[in-house]
């Protein structure tokens, strides 16, 4: 039995719901019992012990796990207006962030990735737990934080405040959609099995889409936010038309942000192909 990870959120617990109970066919090898862990946890395991066969990574960890782990074209999060948001209990321009202490929701996340892409400014980056962010800003522990997920709808709840939208910069200056995160298989499976792996997520995104209903209680039972709407929005954002197949321009976002990620320094080149050939 093949080894799966993905996050608690509830994009992901959308879409694997079909995959982990046994609606998406014979085809599709058989797995364990998923383990649910949030990214970054995710992200470590992938670079450090290549633990899981299939697991959910952040496309800035991508950069550092090609040698043992392939994309796969279905189960991600891409899009547009999507993106992490740099908030702050007061107005601060870029310049005034020298300086500042700035809450990431882990070293290799996208968010982290993409906040040092932004500003080069010497600030201090402070990783915790993503849910722990906007409580750390309002009580001043930090002065900054990138939120992600269900923060994107409830940050002015705490009386903060959004400095930058990460996303909405990126697709500026680029022109892509913002590549969030996405489902790696282990290389060593074989172009056949992985294959297959990635036809079998993509139906689950497809049952997911035809009867939502179907997994509103597996969702429920994990998501940090128990809110319905907001609940029904995180999906709504995150659960797109990429997440069924990145498709050339998802393709493209994803190279785009591995290359800047390279320009950057943040990790080497890589001679392997990102995707199943």
């Amino acid at each position: 039995m093949l080894s799966l990870g993905f996050s608690p959120c509830p994009n992901d617990t959308f879409i694997f719901h079909g995959l982990v109970h046994g609606l998406t066919g014979s085809r599709c090898p058989s797995f364990a019992d998923p383990v649910l862990a949030d990214v970054e946890t995710l992200n470590t395991w992938a670079m450090r012990q290549a633990r899981l066969d299939v697991t959910k990574i952040s496309f800035h960890a991508l950069g550092y796990v090609l040698d043992n782990y392939v994309l796969l074209r279905s189960g991600g999060a891409l899009g547009r207006g999507c993106g992490p948001l740099l908030v702050a209990r007061e107005a601060l321009a870029p310049q005034d962030l020298a300086g500042k202490s700035i809450a990431i929701p882990g070293r290799y996340t996208t968010a982290a990735m993409l906040m040092r892409i932004f500003s080069s400014a010497s600030y201090e980056l402070v990783p915790m737990p993503f849910e722990t962010i906007m409580s750390a800003v309002a009580r001043g522990k930090v002065d900054c934080g990138v939120i992600i997920h269900e923060g994107r709808f409830t940050y002015r709840e705490q009386g903060l405040i959004c400095l930058r939208d990460l996303g909405d910069w990126w697709e500026r200056v680029t022109g892509h959609p913002i590549p969030l995160g996405g489902i790696v298989a282990k290389r060593s499976l074989g172009r056949d099995l992985l294959l297959r792996i990635e036809e079998c997520i993509r139906e689950s995104v497809r049952l997911a889409f035809a009867d939502s209903r179907a997994s509103r209680s597996f969702v429920k039972k994990h998501a940090q936010e128990l809110d319905d709407q907001v609940v029904s929005s995180h999906i709504n954002l995150y659960v797109n038309r990429f997440s069924e197949d990145l498709g050339g321009e998802g393709a493209a976002a994803v190279t785009e942000f591995l290359l800047r990620g390279r320009q950057a320094g943040m990790f080497p080149e890589s001679a392997k192909e990102i995707f199943i050939t």
